[in-house]
């Protein structure tokens, strides 16, 4: 009966995650006293939820129904190509408090949230965050991604540190970026990484677990078989094409 009933339990438990994520997966980490649920929307889009503190990643409507996903403490948006910056998604996850951070375009395009550039550190309702690099490296690509306009995030919740990288490539500054616990690296070639790029940024950042994002066409199997081969990095593929 107590099988039974542990069993029960964690059903219930996950039913709860997948409702309080907007009806999508999630999962759960534990720093020291501190609980960190990430739920996967799709692509670019997810959301991390801080001991209740709600912060919602480049929200777009293609990728879930935030008129019932868990509304925005803070709103991050990574730069302005449509599968990043949608307003009415913005719009649909975010409440009267809500804190808009994103780039100099995107904020321009809102008109509204705060727009701060690479290498700005800032700290909103607890949350550290640090505005990094993300841009196209490979000759003929920087036209996707240029130099100094767009924004990944370093986010530090409590002991926990998470690199949100955004459209970019391997790039020089990734070296600087550990420790990581949590990385979200995007794999969708001409417009981010190779496989193999993927890989090398894996090594440079070293994270502790590693989930493959905005990964579109690529061949999922071969993603995890060639992320799995760096040492030390947990892989976890979700749904993120």
């Amino acid at each position: 009966m107590k099988r039974n009933l542990i069993v029960i339990s964690l059903v219930l438990s996950a039913a709860f995650l997948y409702a309080q994520g907007g009806g999508k997966a999630m999962d759960t980490f534990s720093f020291g006293s501190d609980t960190l649920e990430i739920g996967f929307y799709g692509h670019a889009s997810f959301m991390i939820d801080f001991n209740g503190l709600v912060v919602q990643i480049d929200p777009v409507s293609r990728y879930a129904d935030y008129g019932q996903a868990p509304k925005a403490d803070i709103v991050l948006v990574t730069h302005e190509h449509q599968d990043h910056l949608d307003p009415a998604a913005i719009a649909k996850a975010s409440k009267e408090d809500t804190e808009i951070i994103t780039n100099a375009a995107c904020a321009a395009a809102l008109k509204k949230g705060r727009a701060i550039a690479n290498g700005q550190k800032i700290g909103i309702k607890g949350i550290g965050i640090e505005a990094v690099p993300a841009y196209n490296t490979s000759a003929g690509r920087d036209k996707f991604h240029p130099k100094g306009r767009d924004n990944g995030f370093i986010l530090t919740f409590g002991k926990a540190r998470i690199y949100v990288a955004g459209d970019t490539e391997p790039i020089p500054e990734m070296s600087g970026f550990a420790p990581v616990d949590i990385a979200f690296l995007p794999v969708n070639q001409p417009y981010t990484m190779t496989v193999e790029q993927a890989a090398d940024a894996a090594a440079a950042i070293k994270p502790k677990v590693l989930y493959p994002y905005h990964y579109g066409n690529t061949d999922p199997a071969a993603l995890a078989a060639a992320l799995g081969a760096v040492k030390g990095v947990e892989v976890r593929m979700r749904n993120m094409e």
